[in-house]
């Protein structure tokens, strides 16, 4: 085996597996597809094991690639970054940056200031994913991710932009109907719409003063893994359900919705900036971190 690695075929491979394509990845190196497959069969004959397996219409990492696509990301990463700050792309961000939010977050509050850091950055694209799910930033080659969680501890690079605040709801006529609750224990007797992405679910934790706590099930009549899809059935009377202010705050306000148990709030949870591990970054990636931390950070809550 020679001294140096293939330094070559890690990137090319950390390219495809971000891309889940050859063709794309080709396309993105300004590489024919034969030179992107002959590095990949390169660095896997040098290493003794297959990346990918390949179909017709899939390509997946295997338990190698999946063991080697961290390392090799941060080399490509490492790679790129430092050719940025010995050019001029150091002074002027270009290029493109993959990021995921979640699907409310993104659509109301993301969404709305992109459009000024793009014109802020014209020499930069972004290729913005936006699902509930939680998605592998080094697997699925993100630079970044928006979270809104109570996050356990990882290997990534989180900072803490505001603190989300929760609320639990329900239409004025709906709790004319049933009782408002005066503690979380009498949610029990109530129909709730349930937000299915988070953990334990189906069972609301809260707390009060100096270390009062209590958890409860109300009756699901309604599950969803994204929050806006329980805004209807809300609406309308259906149930009661706890969600969090950039979903529910303008109906609250506006008094379509009434929120209960004042004195008693929901675990915290807050909004987080995520990025993979190691560095340098990219300048694109960091002007776009960067800006997020002013445009969604407390400040601006």
């Amino acid at each position: 085996m020679s001294k140096l690695p293939d330094l070559e075929g890690l990137a090319v491979f950390a390219k495809v597996a971000e891309l889940r394509s050859f063709a794309a990845a080709s396309e993105e190196l300004a590489m024919s597809k034969a030179t992107v497959s002959k590095a990949v069969t390169r660095l896997e004959l040098r290493l003794g094991a297959r990346l990918f397996n390949r179909t017709s219409r899939r390509l997946a990492l295997t338990d190698a690639g999946h063991a080697l696509v961290e390392r090799a990301s941060r080399v490509l990463a490492e790679a790129e970054a430092a050719e940025e700050e010995a050019s001029s792309q150091s002074a002027a961000p270009r290029g493109l940056v993959r990021m995921a939010a979640p699907m409310s977050l993104g659509v109301t509050s993301l969404a709305p200031v992109l459009p000024e850091f793009l014109a802020s950055y014209p020499e930069v694209s972004v290729d913005l994913h936006l699902s509930d799910a939680t998605v592998d930033l080094i697997g699925m080659g993100f630079d970044l991710a928006l979270r809104v969680a109570d996050l356990p501890d990882s290997s990534l690079v989180a900072r803490r932009l505001r603190a989300v605040k929760r609320f639990v709801v329900a239409a004025p006529a709906y709790w004319d109907r049933h009782g408002r609750p005066s503690h979380p224990a009498d949610l029990a007797a109530h129909r709730g719409l349930t937000y299915g992405h988070q953990a334990s679910p189906e069972t609301w934790r809260f707390q009060k003063g100096a270390g009062e706590e209590a958890a409860v099930r109300p009756r699901s009549v309604l599950r969803a893994n994204n929050g806006d899809a329980l805004l209807p059935a809300l609406l309308q009377g259906t149930g009661v359900a706890m969600l969090p202010d950039f979903i529910v705050g303008a109906a609250v306000a506006e008094g379509q919705l009434e929120a209960v148990l004042s004195d008693w709030s929901a675990a915290p949870i807050a909004l987080h900036l995520v990025m993979p591990p190691g560095g340098p970054r990219p300048a694109r990636v960091e002007a776009l971190a960067s800006y997020l931390v002013k445009a969604l950070g407390a400040s601006r809550s």
